[in-house]
């Protein structure tokens, strides 16, 4: 089976490595689609892009980006056509499966307080217990103030969890489906012991809030007003004896939207066509809100850029979209040789082998994908092939076995051509999943492609 790592001489070993330790560093740090556009916002400023609010004309070179509500990012490379004759776009998603702080989740039983979550996304629920666990977000207050919240990632922080039953009393757990074994309404986080001497009621509780107090400045009520994420705690680490792998939280989609945006970063030469890396949030539940792929967020940038260039007719907008190509980058399922049966072998991932192309994702009968069509994929594979990219193709498991989506479906709405092209992934949706660096290393590759030659 021949692998990326085949055909890689020493100076490409060194490049891949080190690509993938500066991202195994970013994944550590950007475990929220907040982080995540954050560290996106401090790379760009130092390639040189510079606010789109800030332009009064756009020019062919010129690198530009646009923040939606602090979640999600937009960049653009201006080529030497107008944005009315198409982008070359590249496209990703910024969250991830994790465990949501309710709006009232602290409480006090036996002893103890716990916060309340609700688990964001597919997840095992089993998958998310005892283990350790950091918290992540803001606290927005009254007076308009943003409270940045990071417990759980320093060693000298305390770091919190969700615990579960022992082995030896699980004797009705057992008798359970997976799916059952753990409620949702059980993953809540053990947060501490310590009563509060002068608290006359749920004292623990009351110790809790002091500490939040002293540190944040928080009350009990501004939870109603917080985004705070639970994730697994810690930096992602090299996996294997080798280390040809990356162990980590959030490679879905993170690690697609990693090397997409490292690709635009990494753009030299103005490009014949506008380049544009769109990094979104909520494809985890739907693509939903203001700040995922549904809403006007991107439209609404493009129709402000053909302003900025003269365009400024319905038409030109519907131009600019449907003259454009676009690759949807998330994560496929590779395959796990202790688990072929759900797999099609002959139409499956393997980590190691390249960028892999869904032509389709969906569920059961192509349900909820985009398809795209055989001209438009003929024509990404002589980009690759062009560029000497490896690239396999591949399904989301067998037929009848489950499915999934992307934001794929909602750009091709748009009337523009687009195709699922991202990494292999093991352990999917799982705290700890796993990529190749060499996947990694060959989807930027990929995508470097794409933004320049992709006519």
């Amino acid at each position: 089976m021949k692998t990326v790592w085949d055909k890689l001489d020493e100076t490409e070993k060194e490049n891949l490595t080190s690509f993938n330790e500066a991202y195994r560093q970013f994944l550590s740090r950007a475990k929220t689609e907040r982080e995540f556009t954050s560290e996106s916002e401090k790379l760009a400023k130092e390639a040189g892009f510079v606010s789109l609010k800030e332009v009064e004309k756009l020019e062919p070179g010129m690198k530009v980006y646009e923040i939606n509500r602090g979640k999600n990012i937009m960049l653009f490379v201006m080529g030497r056509q107008p944005v009315k004759a198409g982008m070359n776009i590249l496209g990703a998603h910024i969250d991830s499966p994790r465990l949501d702080i309710k709006q009232k989740p602290l409480y006090e039983k036996d002893g103890l307080a716990l916060l309340d979550t609700h688990y964001y996304g597919g997840i095992k629920k089993y998958q998310w217990t005892c283990r350790p666990m950091a918290l992540h977000g803001v606290v927005c207050k009254k007076d308009g103030s943003v409270v940045p919240v990071v417990i759980g990632e320093d060693p000298n922080d305390p770091v919190i969890g969700v615990t579960e039953i022992l082995v030896h009393l699980a004797a009705e757990q057992m008798k359970k489906t997976a799916a059952e074994a753990v409620e949702g309404e059980n993953l809540d986080l053990l947060v501490g012991s310590i009563a509060r001497k002068d608290a006359k009621e749920d004292a623990v509780k009351a110790n809790i809030l002091s500490l939040l107090k002293e540190k944040y400045d928080i009350e009990e009520d501004d939870f109603l007003s917080a985004e705070l994420e639970c994730v697994p705690a810690g930096e992602a680490r090299d996996f294997g004896f080798d280390r040809s792998m990356i162990m980590g939280y959030g490679h879905d989609d993170k690690v697609c939207a990693y090397t997409s945006l490292r690709a635009i970063l990494d753009e030299k030469n103005v490009p014949e066509r506008t380049s544009c890396c769109i990094l979104v949030d909520k494809e985890e539940i739907g693509s939903v809100g203001a700040t995922g792929m549904q809403s006007r967020f991107f439209e609404d940038v493009t129709a402000r850029m053909l302003d900025l260039q003269g365009d400024t007719r319905i038409v030109d907008l519907n131009d600019a979209l449907q003259n454009s190509r676009m690759l949807s980058s998330d994560v496929s399922a590779a395959v796990d040789p202790l688990y072929e049966s759900v797999f099609d072998m002959k139409n499956a991932a393997f980590l190691g082998q390249g960028i892999c192309y869904n032509k389709y994702t969906g569920a059961r009968g192509k349900s909820g994908s985009n398809d795209a069509n055989a001209e438009y994929f003929a024509k990404v594979r002589r980009v690759m092939d062009d560029n000497h990219v490896m690239f396999q193709t591949c399904e989301l498991g067998a037929v009848d076995k489950g499915g999934g989506g992307t934001i794929a479906y909602i750009l091709a709405n748009l009337n523009m051509d687009v195709v699922d092209a991202g990494i292999a992934v093991e352990n999917m949706h799982s705290p700890a999943e796993i990529v190749s660096k060499a996947d990694v290393y060959e989807a930027y590759r990929a995508y470097q492609a794409f933004l320049k030659d992709m006519d």
